[in-house]
């Protein structure tokens, strides 16, 4: 008597739940990665302080301030595109697994 007996029908069941459930995990966590750090408040703060500092540097004439203010802005640009890039790679790799799941079930089936 084997200790785990299992089909070749409950091995691919058993595959195309932990797909499912990888990719729901996968989908949700890009989800909150793109709701929570593309639109944090920090971000905003951060970039509406660079602004003033911006504005004071122009009207004191104060070049390297403004440089490094800009330099700054362009970083949290940056910043801000690669968080988007991740969660929608998450999201798209957590789609990409529920989908193969879909296949492995609906090939069982």
């Amino acid at each position: 008597m084997k200790l785990f007996e299992m089909t070749k029908n409950d091995f691919f069941f058993t595959l195309a739940g932990l797909l499912l459930v990888l990719g729901v995990v996968c989908f949700l966590v890009g989800l909150i990665t793109l709701a929570s750090r593309v639109l944090g408040n920090d971000i905003q703060r951060l970039a509406t302080q660079t602004a003033k500092m911006i504005q004071k540097g122009v009207s004191e004439e104060i070049a390297g301030l403004v440089g490094n203010a800009a330099t700054l802005i362009e970083s949290l640009n940056q910043l801000v595109h690669t968080t988007a890039g991740i969660g929608v790679f998450l999201m798209l790799v957590g789609m990409l697994l529920m989908l193969a799941s879909y296949l492995l079930v609906t090939c069982i089936v």
